[in-house]
């Protein structure tokens, strides 16, 4: 622990350890369709940072629980910011995929 805790990025492997312990549980991938479609976590919906605004269409119930990443953590981070300013309620960034360690699909 220590006084620059809050500089280090989330870790998506602990963050998707939370997500699958969450009935209901939303895993947001905010990357672009390609980046997705090059490999992502299974079970994550793609609603790239650009169209949030459609996020809508995948999570309705603005209650239910939303983990999000991207490549890096950054954009996820913008993500969250924008989904809370959306109404959604608990949203967390689990960071990016760069640094995911499970399988991925295509």
């Amino acid at each position: 622990m220590g006084l620059f805790n809050f500089l280090r990025s989330p870790d998506i492997n602990q963050g998707l350890k939370d997500y699958s312990a969450v009935p209901g549980a939303v895993l947001l991938d905010v990357r672009t369709p390609q980046e997705y479609r090059e490999g992502h976590v299974p079970k994550s919906r793609n609603v790239p940072l650009q169209s949030l605004e459609q996020a809508a269409g995948v999570i309705s119930d603005k209650s239910t629980p939303v983990f999000v990443y991207c490549y890096s953590g950054s954009r996820s981070s913008q993500a969250v910011s924008r989904l809370i300013k959306m109404g959604y309620q608990n949203v967390k960034n689990i960071g990016g995929i760069a640094s995911y360690s499970g399988k991925v699909e295509m």
